[in-house]
């Protein structure tokens, strides 16, 4: 049933497709779509603004529209799904601690740079900036322009003791799961990202497992669509934590 009521609108000049508004939907009635924040389903929008302090930019605000009632049973089992196939959710006590995973950071280089990596020790960082999941870094984040991406995936910096000093120092990290996240979002994410930036290469990292097979595809077709030259190698590691022959 439609009937007027309040609910959220978003201005997409304003929107930077930092995605903090998706977790402060507790319905999950926001997605990053494209780069750019989009109401899912006016069914899952209540219309009280939640998500109008996590906004950076002042893109969200709540009007009174025409649109189908609230329906919380649909917003629920909607959220459920999300849950179900890894896509960003409601995350409370993030929200409760006055954290947001969302929030671009950009860390200076230590001071132990200066010396190779293996003499700064195992607890040397070489991570540059925040955040590094795939589906939370906006294509307007600052630390992709002119960047050397180093996509990889999420379980193998688990396996690889080397993954800092061998293969993040001077990459921007872009961390992801293609067996458990939505594979057009990935697509579409690293197209935005190839057409906005200047990507100097792409450095694949997966496990030898068939499951991240994907990820090397998702991004040389979203070079392609792009209409980006863009250098792409793959390194495939094994259960053990070695660079595969």
């Amino acid at each position: 049933m439609r009937k007027t009521r309040p609910i959220i609108e978003i201005d997409e000049e304003l929107c930077d497709g930092c995605g903090q508004c998706v977790p402060a939907c507790a319905e999950g009635a926001i997605a990053i779509v494209g780069g750019k924040a989009k109401l899912v389903k006016d069914m899952f929008c209540d219309g009280l603004g939640a998500c109008l302090g996590d906004c950076p930019t002042g893109a969200l605000k709540i009007v009174e529209r025409e649109a189908d009632a609230f329906d919380e049973k649909a917003a629920h089992e909607h959220v459920e799904r999300m849950k179900k196939r890894g896509a960003p959710s409601p995350l409370a006590p993030a929200q409760d601690c006055g954290c947001s995973s969302a929030t671009l950071h950009m860390f200076a280089p230590s001071a132990k740079k200066a010396a190779p990596m293996e003499a700064a020790g195992p607890s040397e960082s070489a991570l540059s900036h925040w955040p590094i999941q795939i589906r939370l870094i906006p294509p307007t984040a600052p630390f992709l322009k002119d960047g050397d991406l180093l996509v990889t995936a999420d379980c193998v910096p688990g396996a690889c003791a080397g993954f800092h000093s061998d293969f993040l120092e001077g990459r921007v990290l872009m961390l992801g799961c293609p067996k458990f996240d939505d594979r057009e979002l990935y697509l579409q994410r690293f197209t935005d990202i190839f057409r906005a930036n200047d990507i100097k290469s792409v450095k694949v990292l997966r496990m030898e497992v068939p499951c991240c097979s994907s990820l090397l595809p998702i991004v040389t077709e979203a070079a392609r669509r792009s209409g980006r030259d863009v250098p792409v190698e793959e390194v495939v590691i094994t259960r053990r934590g070695t660079v595969a022959p």
